[in-house]
């Protein structure tokens, strides 16, 4: 299972399979935020402007929704599995190539870590649910996936992005760039956890 986590959603790609025949399992988009809550679609912008006790105490809820969500999908996801014989052991997350952010009143005082931190604040979330739910937890960077991919896979990157794209035919559209670059993802845990 791999993500490619936006503010307040995340593309879902499961892989099952060997390397030779991958099978697309699920293809999802899971929620990481309360609908009634539009501000928690970017929590930093959302506290922003106020004191940074205040602001802690508005990202820990955040935090916990998103949590709460995610481990609900891949706990949804897990059992669905488990019922088709497959096993899930893993969760990939796409990691992007921004600056961490460092202390709350930091970030709070520079839009560029602002959007940093939202970023953040999902991919987080979703991989304390997952090791919660007691699955490994890889966080690759979206910029170096395909170079660490091709190494992994031992295959030309174009042989490889061919087969990660003839994958959107087993489930149809949507199959962009972020189901293509989870895929991918996924591919890549497969493989690593399958060395000798």
């Amino acid at each position: 299972m791999s993500f490619a986590p936006h503010s307040g959603w995340a593309a879902m790609i499961v892989l099952g399979g060997t390397a030779a025949q991958l099978q697309v399992l699920a293809r999802l988009r899971i929620e990481l935020i309360d609908a009634h809550d539009p501000e928690s679609k970017q929590p930093y912008h959302a506290v922003e402007t106020v004191c940074v006790e205040e602001a802690m105490g508005r990202l820990d809820g955040y935090m916990m929704v998103a949590k709460s969500m995610a481990a609900a999908s891949i706990r949804a996801q897990r059992e669905h599995l488990q019922a088709h014989g497959y096993q899930l052991r893993s969760v990939g997350i796409l990691e992007s190539a921004g600056r961490k952010p460092g202390s709350l009143a930091s970030i709070l005082a520079s839009h560029a870590l602002i959007h940093a931190a939202d970023g953040d604040h999902f991919r987080n979330a979703l991989a304390v649910a997952a090791e919660r739910l007691g699955l490994a937890v890889y966080r690759i960077q979206a910029r170096t996936l395909e170079e660490q991919a091709a190494a992994i896979l031992r295959r030309p990157k174009q042989e490889m992005l061919d087969t990660v794209n003839a994958l959107g035919r087993q489930v149809g559209s949507p199959w962009g760039a972020d189901q293509k670059k989870a895929a991918l993802l996924a591919w890549l845990i497969m493989a690593q956890e399958n060395q000798p």
